[in-house]
């Protein structure tokens, strides 16, 4: 099991290609509020709820001054068509080898149809301008999840 992040943590920096195929830094991202979530793979039934539930719920959220991005182990081109099909409006990163997920404690063992597996841990991260952990949660279920978000950050206007 991976080390799990706790709020006052520095985020982990990662370097991840995105859904055009561009490089997006975290340390790019000082200045700037995050909200970055992890989810299992693109266009499944729950990871779908969820980026649609992010989709609906990122005016509040930009008005509160934050980006929302995803993070998977999907490649760059699936991503894309993730975006596209749904109507994503955020940023969707791509980590393959799960490095990244592995630095935030968001892969690891979990049940699967009653089965000890290793897979992603459906995790989000709330990060301040300097890109310390503000909030850590992990294990989220991917319906109502958004909502939770949004109450704790006091999106819900």
């Amino acid at each position: 099991m991976t080390q799990r992040l706790e709020p006052g943590s520095a985020a982990p920096d990662f370097s991840l290609l995105d859904q055009d195929g561009s490089t997006v830094r975290l340390s790019d991202l000082r200045g700037q509020k995050v909200v970055l979530y992890f989810y299992p793979a693109a266009m499944t039934p729950g990871c779908t709820t969820q980026a649609c539930d992010f989709r609906d719920s990122i005016s509040p959220l930009q008005g509160l001054g934050y980006r929302v991005i995803g993070v998977s182990r999907d490649e760059p081109a699936k991503l894309a068509a993730f975006r596209e099909r749904d109507g994503l409006t955020f940023t969707l990163l791509s980590d393959p080898d799960h490095a990244v997920h592995s630095a935030y404690g968001a892969w690891g063992e979990k049940m699967n149809y009653g089965k000890v597996i290793e897979g992603v841990l459906r995790s989000t991260f709330v990060l301040d301008e300097d890109g310390t952990v503000t909030h850590a949660l992990y294990n989220v279920k991917a319906t109502g999840h958004v909502a939770r978000i949004r109450k704790l950050l006091g999106a819900d206007a």
